[in-house]
């Protein structure tokens, strides 16, 4: 999922078992994260996105 969301710009992956995006939406379980996400579609890769920024704000603000 993250190769084809950063070498192909595929708009709607997501790579649910990626721990920064578990963390930053509050999950453990990748399945429950993919469920949550389904409704990103199909603009998941842009949430993902916005799920990393937001951890990297939050570690900039420590």
């Amino acid at each position: 999922q993250y190769v084809v969301m950063r070498a192909l710009a595929w708009p709607d992956a997501f790579p649910a078992t990626d721990r920064g995006v578990l963390k930053a939406m509050g999950e453990e379980d990748p399945r429950r994260a993919r469920t949550r996400a389904t409704a990103w579609a199909p603009w998941r890769s842009y949430a993902v996105m916005h799920l990393w920024q937001m951890l990297e704000d939050r570690r900039m603000e420590e």
